[in-house]
């Protein structure tokens, strides 16, 4: 069980740094992503993941595979594409989640083509499926400083965030910190999807960001709980798909968010709000 379990993190100094790594991007990025499950943005964090595919591109085509470049990059990039679909639902007919599926459709395009002008077909894979095993000092600083930027911001607009996601009418209408909250969320969104992006790529950064928090859903309804057990999900699919992908030789990416899939599907069936426990309470109470 030692060598199965334990050895390879002690083992091994690159899976030490992509389990410290990766459980940073959890506690950071699982809270932000129940709170845009709960606001129904959650193909919106999905389109940002990829909008910031040609800013990361550009510092790529420009500096190579450097973290400080790719991450400024990718920072604008997502900023300009949620600005630009904001603008464009604001001041025409069309409505936000058309306009950010086709910010995203191009930015994604873009980027991948920006990636083949220079690169290969390893960096093209490296930009858009990460490289978790591969982490050096300056990406785990970067993560674990957005990490703690994600949760110090989260505990001081808790209430606000909160309240924007019940009644965001009813918050702006009674507080002027309805607005700010707001951008101060998709901020929040951009720089964890930027984290991520280090460590999983553009394709698959949303991934942990979305399903411990959907699967969180299926056990409570109280936001608190759901945002910590979200934080625990995401951490033992990070520890689940590290131990897969050594023991089996398989990319390290997919191996995290396929574990987080898996316990996003067993919480569907067995959750105390999933479809096993809700099909049965009736049947309990016409039999007691």
């Amino acid at each position: 069980m030692y060598d199965y379990l334990i050895a390879p993190f002690v083992d091994y100094s690159f899976m030490q740094r992509a389990l410290i790594g990766s459980l940073a991007l959890a506690l950071g990025s699982c809270p932000v992503g129940v709170f845009l499950m709960l606001r129904r943005m959650s193909l919106t964090g999905d389109a940002m993941a990829h909008a910031i595919l040609p800013g990361a591109a550009v510092g790529f085509l420009l500096y190579g595979l450097q973290i400080v470049p790719m991450t400024i990059g990718g920072l604008v990039a997502g900023v300009i594409v949620a600005l630009g679909a904001g603008a464009v639902s604001r001041f025409t007919i069309q409505k936000e989640d058309a306009s950010m599926a086709a910010f995203y459709l191009i930015s994604l395009a873009l980027g991948v083509l920006i990636v083949s002008l220079r690169g290969s077909n390893v960096d093209l894979m490296h930009v858009l499926f990460g490289t978790v095993l591969a982490l050096n000092n300056e990406a785990l600083s970067l993560i674990g400083m957005i990490s703690a930027i994600s949760v110090v911001t989260l505990a001081i607009f808790w209430r606000g965030l909160v309240a924007e996601c019940l009644d965001p009418l009813f918050l702006r209408s009674v507080s002027r910190i309805g607005t700010p909250v707001h951008f101060i969320f998709l901020a929040l969104v951009v720089i964890n999807l930027v984290g991520g992006f280090q460590a999983l790529g553009t394709l698959l950064a949303v991934g942990l960001m979305m399903l411990p928090a959907a699967a969180a859903r299926f056990w409570t309804s109280r936001v608190g709980p759901m945002c910590a057990l979200a934080i625990v999900i995401g951490c033992v699919s990070c520890t689940v798909g590290l131990l897969v992908s050594y023991h089996f030789a398989v990319p390290s990416g997919p191996a995290i968010i396929l574990s987080a899939g898996a316990i996003y599907l067993g919480s569907i069936l067995a959750g105390s709000r999933g479809i096993l426990n809700t099909r049965l309470r009736p049947h309990r109470h016409r039999t007691a």
